[in-house]
C-alpha cells in the first residue's frame, strides 16, 4: 500500500529507529525529502505569506488527523516542514507517511 494511504500507528517509544538503509529506501517513495540529522525535510514555496499560511494550515489539519505532528517554519512565500518521532529520536515509517501526505498536499 502506498504511503500516503497508511496511517500513523501512536508511538510511545520502546521501538527503534529506522535504520539507514530503511531511511534510504524510504526516501525513494519521497523524493523531494531529504534525511537531515534525525529527521526528514523538505521545503515549499509559494507566491506570498497568505498561501504559505494557508499551506501550513492544510498540514496541521493532516497532523491532527493523523496525530503525527510536524514542526513549521513560516516565512514569506515558505513553508519548511521537518519530521522526526520524538518518542524513538529518530525516524519511523509514521514521519514518510505524513511526508507523503504532505506531499499530496501540492498535486491535489
Amino acid at each position: 500500500m502506498s504511503l500516503e494511504k497508511q496511517k500513523c500507528i501512536p508511538c510511545e517509544g520502546g521501538v527503534e529507529p529506522l535504520a539507514a538503509a530503511e531511511i534510504e529506501n524510504l526516501l525513494g517513495q519521497t523524493p523531494d525529502w531529504e534525511a537531515v540529522d534525525s529527521s526528514i525535510q523538505r521545503t515549499f514555496n509559494f507566491g506570498n505569506f497568505a498561501q504559505a499560511m494557508e499551506f501550513a494550515n492544510k498540514i496541521a489539519a493532516i497532523a491532527q488527523e493523523e496525530n503525527h505532528h510536524p514542526v513549521l517554519h513560516i516565512s514569506w512565500g515558505k513553508v519548511r516542514v521537518e519530521l522526526s518521532t520524538h518518542a524513538v529520536k529518530g525516524l519511523t515509517i509514521n514521519d514518510f507517511i505524513m511526508a507523503a501526505k504532505i506531499d499530496k498536499l501540492v498535486v491535489d
